[in-house]
């Protein structure tokens, strides 16, 4: 993996991550999101991260897959998650929506 290809998959995730953001202030703002408070944010979110650090990091010891696998598979979910959320509001508000 070239420091280059990181960075990318770095750069992609950070973009789709932008997209999820703005999805889900576009859907608090309409009224339409639930479990929003900041304590039930912040714990889910730590322990998540807690989760999928440990897991990556046992899977990558035992070489089942590369670092570089990790972090394409990485940003191509959080591109998933983005676009999901561009669907959800499009449909909201009959109009395509995106988030970028």
């Amino acid at each position: 993996m070239s420091d280059d290809d990181a960075v990318e998959a770095g750069r992609r995730y950070e973009r789709a991550a932008h997209r999820v953001q703005s999805g889900i202030a576009a859907l608090i703002g309409m009224g339409r999101a639930k479990m929003v408070e900041p304590k039930h944010l912040r714990v889910g979110i730590d322990l998540q991260k807690a989760d999928t650090a440990g897991l990556v990091g046992l899977l990558i010891a035992k070489g089942v897959l590369t670092r570089q696998e990790y972090l394409d598979a990485v940003a191509a979910s959080a591109e998933a998650e983005a676009e999901a959320y561009e669907a959800h509001l499009s449909a909201v508000l009959g109009a395509k929506v995106t988030t970028a």
